[in-house]
């Protein structure tokens, strides 16, 4: 039986969601858990996708395959009972035999927060990247503006990548709102490379910094150059929000 978890972690303490030999990491929590259930028997979780040392999630979705039988109501109570407090099985619920978790993703949605205040907030330290100076909301807007549709996204990638071939992605929906002292960055598209969401940010915040203008972000796409973007935006201010699947008659 395959079963499909969505579920959310708060990525401070964590050294990224993929496992690791010596890091503690969402993978390896999540795994330890279902062997412990299925009595020693290693059970592996497969992601959408990875995110990266002090990233969160809100929405990541996992499958996982089990010959245990606990009713379907009861996993959520029985993982969340033995995982730690910094992540909950937001829901579960059965898949067919051939869904895949990574494999199967149509768009993905990430969110970043950054509080620009003149006044830190030690409490939203590691939700929330800081940004003391005033920042235009109407430039970053008309930049933001550029990333829409199919582009090559190499200038937005970083170097530490493993894909070595079409760095060509597609951005359907972005957007950028300022609620009080907090700007959010919605960007939702159907792929993403290494650090791409967090390298749109920093060069978006160097835009409302007035660093660059928004008519230098065609630019910068073309050029297919990391130098040419803004700097990569920090972990902790980043969400992996949503994951889309199409439905299967």
């Amino acid at each position: 039986m395959r079963l499909k978890a969505t579920i959310s972690y708060d990525g401070t303490h964590f050294s990224g969601y993929q496992i690791q030999p010596n890091g503690r990491t969402v993978q390896g929590k999540i795994e330890k858990v279902l062997t412990k259930m299925h009595k020693g028997k290693a059970v592996r979780v497969i992601a959408s996708g990875r995110t990266d040392q002090g990233v969160h999630a809100v929405g990541q979705v996992i499958h996982f395959d089990t010959d245990l039988e606990i009713p379907l109501s009861n996993w959520k109570k029985a993982l969340n009972t033995m995982l730690p407090d910094d992540i909950e099985v937001v829901d579960i619920q059965m898949a067919t035999e051939d869904f895949h978790a990574r494999f199967d993703v149509i768009e993905k949605e990430y969110r970043y927060f950054v509080l620009n205040s003149d006044k830190r907030d030690i409490f939203k330290r590691n939700f929330y990247y800081f940004v003391k100076e005033k920042l235009d909301l109407s430039a970053i807007q008309l930049a933001s503006n550029h990333f829409l549709g199919t582009h090559d996204f190499t200038s937005f990638c970083g170097t530490n990548t493993n894909v070595k071939g079409d760095k060509t992605r597609t951005i359907t929906d972005i957007s950028v709102e300022q609620r009080g002292d907090t700007m959010i960055f919605r960007v939702r598209g159907t792929g993403f490379l290494y650090n791409m969401v967090r390298i749109i940010v920093g060069t978006l915040l160097e835009v409302g910094l007035n660093k660059k203008k928004p008519d230098d972000i065609p630019q910068i796409i073309c050029q297919k150059d990391r130098s040419q973007a803004g700097n990569t935006a920090p972990a902790q201010g980043l969400y992996l929000w949503e994951v889309s699947y199409q439905e299967k008659s």
